[in-house]
């Protein structure tokens, strides 16, 4: 059902007790759907196992599935034995990692996001012209750790506007910026804006670095959340832009929110005095578990959910060539 997000509330006066509104999009993105699908055909096409440098994607019921399957996580190429084959995750890495590779002689499938890739060529090219790279994002994440590794003399790491006062860098006139694909877009907006009064010739780069399904969901929310006592955001607590959902719903007007990776994290009490719930997930959720979400619901008296679209996505990826080609080469393409 596709709601006029004109109207001042997305409940008619007789649906606010005890009403569920679904997010609409939510759930596997492009990049995410394409990375989970190569690891499972490659599992098919080599046999187990299939080693995966770092989480493919940030959902811990994701990984125990593929694991079940034959597929082995890796924290380092280290843990890899030689000749073996490896796929790196949708967070992308660095160019060490592609050269520790292939030292290794290990054979490798890259599902990196193609929107990730796009940062790092924006990366490359900003630092082949010698700009000073103001990196937004979160210490630690694989993804900042991929961007930064394609030009580590060129990059520095800007995690909020309360950082913008410490930078240092080498002619004011030629600063440059980018960021971590999965952020909040509120949020990005506002370090963007501390470092431009900084540097009022800050570079932008050529396009959004936000992705559009991270933007897409946080727009979703954004529509729900005012009509929301409770919001659930479904997903993992290392996926960044699941948690940004949880501060996008509240900073919208939910009365309160919460992530969980699947119902049986839902605290019974958090429906008390509840008349309507929100429900969504990340950009690395399968829908199962939202439906998990939905029966929890529906079986303490909630009724079936009232979609509410707000945008529409198409897109889809190609697998990585090297699937590809391997792929057709054994018929299978």
């Amino acid at each position: 059902m596709t709601i006029d997000l004109g109207t001042p509330s997305l409940l008619s006066p007789e649906e606010a007790d005890k009403a569920v509104l679904l997010a609409a999009p939510r759930g596997y993105c492009a990049g995410v759907d394409r990375a989970v699908v190569t690891v499972e055909k490659a599992l098919d096409l080599y046999g187990a196992p299939v080693y995966v440098r770092k989480q493919i994607v940030h959902n811990k019921h994701v990984v125990a599935d593929l694991e079940s399957r034959g597929a082995v996580f890796v924290e380092e190429l280290d843990e890899v034995p030689a000749g073996e084959t490896v796929v790196f995750s949708a967070h992308g890495v660095s160019p060490a990692v592609h050269r520790q590779a292939q030292e290794r002689e290990l054979k490798t499938i890259d599902a990196t996001c193609p929107l990730v890739t796009k940062v790092h060529h924006e990366a490359k090219r900003f630092a082949d012209d010698d700009f000073d790279i103001l990196l937004i994002g979160h210490a630690g994440h694989e993804e900042v750790e991929g961007t930064a590794g394609e030009a580590p003399e060129h990059i520095q790491l800007v995690q909020s506007p309360a950082d913008v006062a410490n930078i240092v860098v080498r002619d004011p006139a030629r600063v440059a910026w980018l960021s971590q694909t999965t952020l909040s877009v509120d949020e990005t907006l506002e370090t963007v804006a501390a470092i431009r009064e900084r540097f009022p010739l800050l570079l932008d780069p050529p396009s959004d670095d936000i992705c559009y399904a991270t933007q897409n969901r946080q727009l979703a929310v954004k529509e729900i959340a005012r009509d929301s006592d409770l919001l659930i955001v479904v997903g993992s607590g290392n996926s960044s832009n699941s948690v940004r959902l949880v501060e996008v719903a509240l900073e919208a007007g939910a009365k309160a929110s919460y992530r969980v990776d699947d119902a049986s994290e839902i605290d019974e009490t958090w429906l008390d005095g509840v008349r309507s719930v929100s429900v969504t997930s990340g950009a690395s959720v399968p829908e199962a578990l939202v439906e998990g979400v939905l029966s929890y619901l529906a079986e303490r008296g909630f009724p079936d959910a009232k979609a509410v679209h707000s945008a529409e996505e198409s897109l889809i990826f190609s697998l990585p060539k090297e699937l590809r080609r391997d792929l057709k080469a054994a018929g299978r393409s």
